[in-house]
């Protein structure tokens, strides 16, 4: 069984739906412990399903750094397998990315290399793109350049807006993260032979 920690900054919309899908006793993985950067609305989801929190406050640090060694000092108590980050707004500093690397996944509402970064959603609106969509991948030092472990297209419509699309991404985005997870558990998905292939 694989068992996983999930990281997250807000309401953890992948979180419960990782939460539901591993309800299931046929689902190969299970979350160990949810952890945040700041108080977030998706610790309910963690407690709704009686699993333990941790809150390692980024800004009670001098450091991004040190904040990045208590976390990870945290997630070691918990020894999870994977590492998932579920709308953590806060690169990890490449000290943590190494001592987890390759077995931290993130997902990105975009068709990644397009519009990495922050706005995935609004970039892609601004760039008039007539297609977008979902990928999960897996994290290294730069901003949402690792190894893309699933993908899949979002067609953009012409009265879309940022919340209308990304409305429309979020379902893609979880259902990837899910099956993306599912696969790491079972061994169909390797993710130190994904890292090695996209060097």
């Amino acid at each position: 069984m694989l068992t996983v920690a999930v990281l997250i900054s807000g309401a953890g919309s992948n979180l419960r739906a990782l939460l539901d899908a591993a309800a299931d006793d046929d689902y190969p993985a299970r979350i160990v412990v949810v952890g945040a950067d700041r108080e977030a609305d998706g610790f309910a989801h963690a407690e709704a399903y009686g699993i333990p929190t941790i809150l390692v406050p980024f800004r009670e640090f001098e450091t991004r750094e040190e904040w990045g060694e208590e976390l990870s000092a945290q997630l070691r108590v918990w020894q999870p397998d994977l590492v998932v980050l579920s709308g953590l707004m806060r690169l990890l500093p490449p000290g943590m990315v190494a001592a987890w690397a390759p077995r931290i996944i993130n997902t990105h509402p975009a068709y990644l290399p397009e519009f990495p970064g922050a706005h995935g959603v609004r970039d892609a609106l601004a760039a008039g793109a007539g297609q977008t969509g979902a990928s999960v991948i897996v994290v290294d030092d730069g901003v949402d350049s690792g190894p893309i472990l699933a993908q899949e297209r979002v067609p953009v419509r012409p009265d879309d807006d940022a919340h209308t699309l990304h409305e429309r991404i979020k379902p893609v985005e979880r259902r990837l993260l899910i099956d993306v997870v599912r696969r790491i558990a079972t061994g169909e998905l390797d993710l130190a032979a994904a890292s090695d292939s996209a060097r």
